[in-house]
């Protein structure tokens, strides 16, 4: 039985030695730990690769945070069951205890209760992903209804417009050109037209 750790941080400027220092103090020696500095999205991880290759059954993992393992907890659900089931290794987590899967608890084992506890906590971020949603789409429906706008602000209508928009009219010049001219995109002078013609219409 081999004991591995596993460290991960999002950018290579962010520090490891809060992880290191608890590895090291559960037993894990320095070459046995492997370091990730990228994000937690998935596991597509180089280190975390050829970590997975060396587990054999009955090693253990160690990490200091469930976080540190991966941000999404349908993958870790996914990679948990991986490693406990398929690698046969033991996962211990040094900040949350009831995720140990090494221990037994009046004879159920620490599997199970991992497995449990995971759920709980799959079910917890999603409600928090969907309550998140709820408030943002809340608060852009109270900020809209206050009159804010969202996105980039519009260009203004350049002062020589009626002039260019007026030589498109008259076939003088394409749309493309007319755009040109503005130094704007086709699309966006298609816009300003529609809206002078929506403001004729008003004035009439």
């Amino acid at each position: 039985m081999q004991k591995y750790g596993y460290v991960r941080v999002s950018t290579k400027d962010q520090n490891i030695d809060r992880q290191m220092s608890a590895l090291t103090a559960a037993g894990i020696v320095k070459d046995k730990i492997y370091i990730d500095k990228m994000s937690g999205k998935d596991f597509n991880r180089p280190q975390y690769k050829k970590l997975v290759k060396r587990l054999k059954p009955e090693d253990e993992l160690y990490v200091k945070s469930i976080d540190r393992l991966g941000r999404d907890y349908d993958e870790i659900i996914e990679q948990w069951r991986f490693l406990t089931k398929i690698k046969d290794v033991d996962i211990i987590v040094l900040d949350f205890p009831l995720l140990d899967t090494r221990k037994k608890v009046n004879g159920i084992t620490g599997k199970f209760i991992s497995d449990l506890v995971l759920q709980i906590l799959s079910y917890v971020a999603q409600v928090e992903r969907e309550n998140t949603y709820q408030r943002q789409m809340e608060g852009i429906r109270e900020a809209k209804s206050k009159g804010i706008r969202f996105g980039r602000p519009r260009r203004k209508i350049p002062d020589n417009f009626p002039e260019i928009a007026e030589m498109w009219r008259n076939n003088l010049i394409s749309k493309r050109q007319a755009a040109r001219m503005l130094n704007t995109s086709h699309s966006t002078f298609s816009r300003w037209i529609s809206y002078a013609s929506i403001a004729d219409d008003e004035r009439k």
